[in-house]
């Protein structure tokens, strides 16, 4: 998937300049006007990082970056605000809360295109590592009851016959379990359980 800038800045000049400046580099963007215009329509599934101006009129960037980490859809892409000289304590501030980076006014055009690609990959990151989570709670999930308690077993580093053992039942059948773990978890070995899980 092909990720877009999301300008967010009440001044319509700054939002065209930004967005011809990403459009020379090949760089999708959306612009809007305010947070609240941007809220509305959220959540974006096109969206790579947002670029967020600290003073608005209305919503302030920090606001909308709160706004949108108390949203229940997950993953809020990479926050860059965009700040004047006298925000950078709160623009400081608000990299605490979560935001990517902060670009202080007048910016360097390559540096905010660096940036913003440097907060995409970074969201993509992000992104695979959810899903990579997502994947194993599935397979996790397709266990039987008992599957889970030898694979529990298993991470605890328990032999075979100690499993068989611990849970009462024959050897053979810890095997044909253990086999079982691995092939629905998607493992070749112990290790590599270990490693997802």
């Amino acid at each position: 998937m092909s990720f877009t800038v999301h300008i967010v800045d009440d001044e319509e000049s700054l939002r065209d300049s930004l967005g011809f400046l990403f459009a020379s580099r090949g760089i999708a963007t959306r612009t809007w006007a305010s947070g609240e215009d941007l809220l509305a329509e959220w959540p974006l599934a096109d969206c790579g990082c947002l670029i967020l101006d600290v003073r608005m009129e209305g919503m302030s960037g920090p606001q909308l970056l709160d706004a949108l980490q108390a949203r229940p859809e997950g993953l809020v892409p990479p926050v860059i605000f965009l700040t004047g000289h006298a925000d950078v304590p709160l623009a400081v501030q608000s990299l605490k809360s979560g935001a990517f980076d902060f670009v202080e006014k007048p910016f360097n055009d390559n540096h905010i295109v660096d940036i913003a690609l440097a907060a995409i990959a970074a969201h993509e990151g992000r992104l695979a590592e959810a899903q990579a989570r997502e994947a194993v709670a599935a397979r996790r999930a397709s266990l039987s009851a008992r599957e889970a308690e030898v694979m529990a077993l298993m991470l605890e580093g328990l032999m075979n016959k100690q499993i068989a053992d611990r849970l009462g039942i024959a050897m053979r059948t810890v095997e044909v379990h253990r086999s079982r773990v691995l092939a629905k978890m998607g493992a070749r070995n112990i290790a590599d359980l270990a490693r997802m899980t």
